[in-house]
């Protein structure tokens, strides 16, 4: 047998005539003659194409890899802050968070939010936050919020940032809206809500609509099948997208039979109401009901039969049904003289109006005024509800003329109005408002000779 233990020699003859970068090299050659046989032409090729075989090694693992394409660097959906290093956490406002709530979650201390809160007055609008609004944070690697930007809407955002010395500073960014002109019509088939927004208003126009002639309208007794209305408001957008609608501009209405029209006018002081087209107001010193949806249920009748005594007993208001819940407003501008519960009244609030008008709201589901509490005109005093002796939701609305009981559905007809266009602001009226006149005349031509035609093609 031959000896197989190695020659000293040999191996010092080797290493003379092979250096170590030769034995590196060849096996780096062995390596992809052995991959070759072990791999199809085929993958080898597309191998090949996709990511050429080399032999030269760099001279450092540390060495930095080749710079991508531009186009492949660029982060466009990165804000500046972002690449400055900042860490940005959104956060959405829910029921029941506090700010405090949304420190937390975004990983911020509380001293950093009384720090914040402490910066000055316009601060403090952060305590009163409302579920859906936005909250973005930059914070920094020390977790210091650098900025905080409170996203009311998408028309206005609140941003506090920090500044070099160390304080943060206000400021508030608003963008205006795109706006045009919206013209609807409509002619009663259902109801005010259902046909108007099959016409295509929503309902805080509706509601709007039925504001600016509540005082000569009684949506929940006058409303006929047939009555129409035509309106022109301006609907706003933002980057092509309808965010909302803005103000009736003008605006008439017929109901059975007679039209009444109203106009919107800013006096030189900035105030806004609705007019008729030659200057007089729509507001009354009442308006005819404080509920908007609901139907009569029990007219004003001091000889009615009581539905649960079932003794003659005077009904001394009118009863509107309505949905529990159903908004209930103050009728008039007044002081609150008395809210309370009594097992007769159930929840009730009285309003005294002047020296010689006091109006009564019973049976309410909950109430939203205080005794002493000053009320304007269709605010909101409680809801709809059937508390104290009531078979069911609704509301009972007194209304009282030097302390006697007056019908409701017809008294306020024979109560004065409220000012008209002052005499030196009359030239400033027609100027802002006849336009609007004008253009709301020629939106409702068309529509009438379509009909018209249509008339015509039925016949």
């Amino acid at each position: 047998m031959q000896n197989r233990r190695k020659n000293p020699r040999l191996l010092g003859a080797m290493g003379r005539y092979f250096p170590r970068t030769h034995a590196l090299a060849a096996g780096v050659a062995s390596f992809a003659l052995a991959l070759a046989l072990f791999v199809s032409p085929p993958e080898v090729e597309a191998k090949r194409t996709a990511l050429p075989v080399t032999l030269s090694l760099p001279e450092s693992s540390e060495q930095p890899l080749p710079a991508a394409p531009a186009e492949t660097v660029a982060a466009p959906s990165e804000s500046p802050s972002v690449m400055e290093g900042l860490r940005v956490v959104q956060e959405t406002v829910r029921n029941g968070d506090t700010l405090s709530d949304l420190f937390q979650r975004a990983g911020i201390s509380s001293a950093e939010m009384y720090q914040l809160l402490a910066s000055g007055k316009e601060a403090k609008q952060l305590a009163k936050l409302v579920p859906g609004e936005e909250l973005t944070f930059q914070i920094d690697g020390d977790g210091s919020l650098q900025t905080l930007e409170l996203h009311r809407d998408r028309l206005s955002k609140v941003e506090f940032s920090r500044d070099s010395s160390d304080e943060y500073k206000y400021a508030l960014h608003q963008r205006d809206p795109e706006r045009y002109t919206a013209f609807r019509q409509a002619e009663i088939q259902s109801s005010l809500f259902v046909d108007g927004s099959k016409a295509g208003l929503s309902n805080n126009l509706i509601m709007e609509m039925a504001d600016i002639f509540g005082s000569d309208i009684d949506f929940a007794l006058d409303i006929r099948k047939g009555d129409k209305f035509s309106v022109i408001f301006d609907e706003e957008f933002l980057d092509g997208e309808k965010i909302g609608n803005g103000a009736i501009q003008a605006v008439t209405f017929t109901n059975q039979g007679k039209t009444f029209s109203a106009v919107r006018y800013i006096d030189s002081n900035g105030d806004i109401n609705y007019y008729t087209p030659d200057g007089k107001s729509m507001r009354k010193a009442f308006i005819r009901t404080p509920v908007d949806i609901g139907r009569i249920s029990s007219h004003f009748n001091p000889r009615r039969l009581h539905p649960i005594f079932k003794t003659r007993r005077p009904h001394n208001g009118t009863d509107y049904a309505a949905p529990r819940g159903t908004p209930v407003y103050s009728a008039g501008d007044g002081r609150v003289i008395k809210a309370g519960y009594s097992k007769a009244n159930g929840n009730y609030v009285f309003i005294q109006h002047g020296e010689r008008y006091i109006t009564r709201y019973l049976h309410l589901h909950k109430r939203a005024v205080k005794r002493g509490q000053r009320v304007k005109q269709r605010q909101v005093i409680g809801t709809v509800g059937s508390t104290g002796y009531a078979t069911g939701p609704h509301l009972h609305y007194e209304f009282l003329v030097d302390g006697h009981h007056r019908n409701p559905a017809t008294i306020v007809r024979k109560l004065p109005k409220a000012k008209a266009v002052a005499a030196a602001e009359m030239d400033r009226f027609l100027a802002q408002t006849q336009p609007l006149i004008a253009q709301l005349e020629r939106f409702e031509q068309p529509a009438l000779a379509q009909t018209d035609e249509e008339k015509d093609s039925v016949n």
